[in-house]
């Protein structure tokens, strides 16, 4: 179809015949090209871009799920400077590995990098496979995450279908289903699968990707003015964009009362593991309990009856939302006189920050502690 400079909006469009409009096949094919032409000039700079080695796409992609991209560049940086191979990444510490993932939750996806790289080892000779079937048995790796590694690191022509691109092609086809069912998000793979470039797979998916969380954003009006795909999306020219993409609205989370305790001896302090499997599995925790309780009954609930305790403070209450849970927590500083008890870690004040991998649920009682 023609291109054109369309004058209002300062890069290339496509021109469509309304009589006779294109079919989701045709209109996917037409967007390659503005969309190449707006990445050209759009992409940013991203430390996992400038050198796409298999590694670095991988751990890049498990960090930039559920979180932002501003906020993941520091954590891939320290993570990239600590643990630089797969082989590292398959003999590190548990607390090592959780220390570095401090802070951008979903600990089991940590977890996961760190079996999967096991895996890799000792089945592929330390190598990220380069094979979309290959990469999908791996610990923690979906679909998506295969096609990202596969295409941006190998340029194999394999979809990846993440939250923007799903809302960019619903939006592009004036899509009302769901896009939240698997069964949707494989039709749009193979749709994209079948209109990809063979040779250009690695920006293709890029582009795609970078034009849902630049343009047609997740939170907010999408800035169709901006968008190289104005001239071919549906739901902008019907008028749509407010009721696509469509998804299944979520189950409410369960709401769960805590109270937590910054418990402390002289320069220590007390610190509990929890348990391997469950919420924050095998990470470290402020003492805590399940409920509100008063500060009548504090020292009991928390088996402090033989200490002596100097001082009992109310700290301010905060809360921490989980995927499916929100808790709502109480909070008290307890002051002893006496050592505390065995079934705490009496951990150095100067050394939480580089020993202690703490949740970010606690992060804000954590900064009270100094």
């Amino acid at each position: 179809m023609a291109m054109y400079d369309h004058n209002g909006y300062g890069f290339l469009q496509v021109l469509e015949n309304d009589e006779k409009p294109y079919t989701d096949s045709e209109r996917l094919v037409e967007v390659y090209k503005p969309l190449m032409a707006w990445y050209e000039a759009h992409a940013r700079i991203l430390p996992w871009r400038e050198n796409p080695e298999a590694y670095a796409v991988w751990i890049s992609e498990i960090m930039l799920q559920q979180t932002r991209v501003e906020a993941v560049k520091p954590y891939f940086e320290r993570f990239m400077g600590a643990l630089p191979t797969v082989q590292d990444l398959a003999v590190v510490d548990d607390d090592v590995l959780m220390k570095l993932w401090e802070g951008l939750g979903y600990y089991n996806r940590a977890r996961n990098l760190k079996k999967a790289a096991g895996v890799i080892v000792d089945q592929h000779g330390g190598v990220v496979p380069a094979d979309f079937e290959q990469l999908l048995e791996l610990p923690g790796i979906g679909r998506y995450t295969a096609g990202a590694v596969a295409s941006i690191a190998y340029g194999i022509p394999a979809p990846a279908v993440d939250g923007n691109v799903l809302r960019v092609i619903s939006r592009l086809l004036a899509s009302h289903d769901d896009i939240l069912k698997d069964a949707v998000k494989k039709r749009f793979e193979k749709e994209l699968g079948a209109v990809m470039p063979q040779d250009d797979a690695s920006r293709y998916n890029q582009a795609l990707i970078e034009i849902g969380a630049l343009v047609c954003v997740p939170n907010g009006q999408p800035k169709c003015q901006e968008c190289p795909l104005y001239s071919l999306c549906l739901a902008r020219k019907k008028d749509l964009i407010s009721e696509i993409p469509v998804k299944t609205p979520k189950k409410k989370r369960r709401l769960e009362d805590m109270t937590v305790l910054l418990l402390t001896y002289k320069n220590q302090i007390a610190l509990r593991k929890r348990e391997d499997a469950g919420l924050l599995a095998g990470l470290y925790e402020l003492p805590n309990c399940e409920g509100h309780i008063g500060k009548d009954d504090i020292v009991n609930i928390f088996g402090l009856e033989n200490c002596r305790v100097a001082d009992i403070e109310k700290l301010p209450d905060q809360k921490h939302i989980f995927t499916h849970v929100e808790w709502h927590m109480d909070g008290y500083r307890i002051e002893l006189d006496s050592p505390l008890p065995p079934e705490y870690i009496p951990a150095d004040r100067d050394a939480m920050d580089e020993e202690y991998p703490l949740p970010t649920a606690f992060a804000k009682y954590k900064k009270l502690i100094k």
